[in-house]
């Protein structure tokens, strides 16, 4: 493909909104190496956005729904590329709000402001009977993007799957790494697309040039089951084929519900239900037209796959995918019962200790208030806004308990039980932790 430049061969000045995401992260990696000036938008607070953009916006566009806001943005813009999603409500807001509201406010903006192309990724097999919130609402948005005096491309994707690894793609990662594999019964064939073949699209369709009022599928060549697709990355990890395990409907439905749960906690996992909905909808289209349009012929998973050889970084994050959840509710059920025994079987002898050790009437707020400490990093750990900051003040506690235990009982070191002892590979798995916390 060549550089989206406009008629006079200029390189564009472009914003792409969603910009930390995996579509949008390559988006902007692609037009960057093009040549062009991108201005990435993000959510205050989000994941980091790409280097070597011209510019960041940090806007909320979930609950930004007013045209005047987006003014100052696009000062200079050629054009935009909107990548921004959201998947189920929870912390970031609700798919109605971002895919109807706010994002038409954008396009109100780019109405009035005279920027004429406008590209939107929204998803394959929206509707206005959808049976989950983020198709319908992303349907509706599309409509009114048709409605604008505006030069809009529509791209349709189907599931996108790519070097990087987030969301659906690191949970199909996760599960090729198991020996065992969960068959869900329910589940309908995807014709899963290339991230490199979304992020030529796009870089097609900036083009002031390209042809505009078009809605795309983007679809790969091949539908596939879930089963034949995890397969597929298993025999890329060079791993030999994993046993399957038919699960009951009721534990498959179980799972997405803690999938929510973990949702309302300020977590993303993959797993919830709009994730299920979805995945028995399935997701295929006709990439015929797409290809019509642009000569790009979509390539299949094996295509795909067989051009990017794992690395054993690949293997680690398969591998430590479903272990990161387990070891992080492991570590804060770990100091969630600490406390409680603190208080409850284990109260006399703490207290007995501390005055072994000469704290003397402190001995009972000692004990007392290490006992609700402990509870309370037990339970923040398990709110994502309150994790980071938790496993560090853990990690501080873990030290002031070893020095001020050193000083007022040092033969707690040489104990039969290692009462000190133990707590060193308790910070080193605290450590672990807070390396695997991020998302993206």
């Amino acid at each position: 493909m060549g550089h989206a430049r406009d008629r006079k061969g200029r390189a564009l000045r472009i914003l792409v909104t969603g910009a930390s995401g995996l579509i949008g992260s390559a988006i902007c990696a692609r037009l960057i190496a093009d040549g062009h000036a991108v201005v990435g938008a993000g959510r205050p607070g989000g994941s980091p956005l790409p280097q070597g953009l011209a510019g960041e916006v940090l806007v909320d566009m979930a609950r930004q729904a007013r045209a005047e806001d987006w003014a100052p943005h696009l000062k200079d813009i050629d054009a935009v590329v909107n990548c921004a999603g959201l998947l189920q409500a929870g912390a970031a807001g609700s798919p109605s709000a971002l895919h109807i509201a706010g994002v038409d406010a954008l396009f109100a903006a780019c109405e009035a402001a005279g920027i004429r192309r406008v590209v939107q990724i929204s998803a394959l097999g929206v509707s206005d009977d959808s049976p989950t919130e983020f198709t319908k609402s992303k349907y509706v948005g599309d409509a009114a993007l048709t409605e604008r005096d505006l030069d809009w491309v529509i791209l349709r994707p189907s599931v996108v799957l790519g070097r990087q690894a987030y969301g659906g793609s690191a949970l199909i990662r996760g599960l090729a790494a198991l020996p065992v594999f969960p068959i869900i019964s329910e589940s309908a064939p995807l014709q899963v697309v290339a991230l490199d073949d979304v992020v030529d699209t796009v870089a097609f369709f900036v083009k002031p040039e390209a042809p505009s009022h078009l809605t795309l599928e983007l679809a790969g060549p091949e539908r596939l089951s879930f089963e034949e697709i995890v397969a597929a990355y298993r025999r890329w990890f060079r791993w030999p084929p994993a046993k399957t395990i038919w699960l009951p409907d009721a534990i498959g439905r179980a799972m997405f519900r803690l999938g929510d749960l973990a949702g309302a906690l300020g977590w993303r996992p993959p797993v919830r239900s709009t994730a299920r909905k979805e995945l028995l909808r399935g997701s295929v289209g006709d990439p015929g037209p797409w290809t019509k349009a642009t000569g790009i012929a979509p390539r299949s998973l094996k295509q795909m796959l067989d051009t990017t050889p794992p690395s054993v970084q690949e293997r680690w994050f398969a591998k430590l995918f479903f272990l990161k959840p387990l070891i992080l509710i492991v570590f804060a059920v770990f100091w969630l019962v600490s406390g409680l025994i603190a208080l409850g079987p284990g109260y006399r002898e703490g207290v007995l200790i501390m005055l072994a050790a000469g704290t003397g009437a402190w001995a009972v707020p000692i004990v007392i208030g290490g006992a609700f400490a402990d509870i309370v990093l037990g339970l923040a750990m398990l709110y994502r806004p309150t994790a980071k900051p938790t496993l560090i003040a853990a990690f501080v506690l873990c030290i002031l308990y070893l020095v001020f235990g050193t000083y007022l009982a040092p033969g707690m070191w040489a104990t039969p039980v290692g009462v000190f002892p133990k707590v060193v590979p308790i910070m080193a798995l605290n450590l672990v932790i807070f390396a695997m916390l991020d998302d993206r």
